[in-house]
């Protein structure tokens, strides 16, 4: 089902065995709403059905990447009601944590660990800013080229959560790198990035589009079942090694959070670490720190 708002995601062939999906909301650097999210999950599920389709580019217009969650979005619930679903987890009008739990385990976990698991290799290539939600985007990707101007950011924590939904942190760079990219709230470096091997690559930004084409291309010329037994052998890695497992616990955290702040201020942050820019752009009682209408328990 296409949204409102058209052209979120492109859809590319710029090469044969290679999909580009771009975001196309440059003016929002690239915020992701509901639309964009589904809309993306489309174009990763019809470059996955297309067997003539080996690599898949993440790419996205404009100067950044991704600025993370939306908060200018309103109407959440009927936003998603018009999408088809993707997992079970469809409660997201269930009052309280149950509610706003079912949403996110739809539109975030549920979707990194699709893209995550697609039986082709995915390339995210990052420029400028890509913030908190961000990473949402790129880090489900095999391999990551990033621009030179390219910076990794998670500023959760001064909001009182610990880290956004999908807590790939530990396996992205190493426990105490982590600890320090959330505890502190300062970006990480394209170069910073590389040395900790979060990052594959990293070129100028002009060289970017060619460079993780070229990329693309070289692995699409290998046999696409290897690749595909490739990325399953080194994701069961990651998983013997408790990353689901973990991801779990940290999500329940994340969700722990965001009632503690209900319980105190009436949103499931603390305001008091919400950025100026984003407190201008909100109303208090709406969408995206509101909580979903209450309703009859039903039981």
């Amino acid at each position: 089902m296409s949204s409102p708002e058209t052209d979120l995601v492109l859809y590319e062939t710029p090469a044969p065995g290679i999909a580009r999906i771009v975001l196309n909301r440059a003016k929002t650097a690239n915020a992701q709403n509901t639309d964009l999210l589904y809309d993306l999950n489309e174009a990763f599920d019809r470059a996955a059905a297309d067997n003539d389709v080996k690599v898949i580019i993440l790419a996205a217009n404009g100067k950044h990447f991704s600025s993370g969650h939306d908060v200018l979005e309103r109407d959440h619930h009927d936003n998603q009601e018009r999408r088809r679903p993707v997992t079970p987890f469809q409660q997201h009008r269930r009052p309280g944590a149950e509610g706003r739990m079912s949403r996110e385990e739809e539109l975030y976990t549920g979707f990194c660990e699709r893209w995550r698991n697609i039986p082709k290799i995915t390339i995210a290539a990052v420029q400028g800013k890509c913030v908190s939600g961000g990473l949402l985007l790129c880090w489900p990707c095999d391999l990551i080229v990033a621009s030179d101007n390219a910076e990794f950011q998670e500023v959760t924590v001064a909001m009182g959560v610990a880290g956004v939904e999908w807590f790939a942190h530990p396996w992205e760079m190493g426990p105490r790198k982590a600890k320090e990219m959330l505890l502190t709230g300062e970006p990480i470096s394209a170069q910073d990035a590389l040395a900790l091997g979060m990052v594959n690559r990293v070129v100028p930004l002009a060289e970017l589009p060619d460079h993780t084409l070229a990329l693309a291309q070289k692995i699409a010329a290998q046999p696409s079942f290897a690749t595909k037994m490739v990325k399953q052998a080194v994701n069961a890695a990651q998983d013997a090694q408790g990353r689901h497992a973990a991801f779990q616990v940290a999500f329940a955290l994340h969700h722990l959070a965001h009632s503690h702040w209900m319980e105190i201020y009436g949103v499931p942050v603390d305001p008091s670490g919400i950025h100026g820019s984003v407190k201008k752009n909100y109303a208090k009682g709406e969408e995206p720190f509101r909580a979903p209408p209450k309703e009859t328990p039903k039981t």
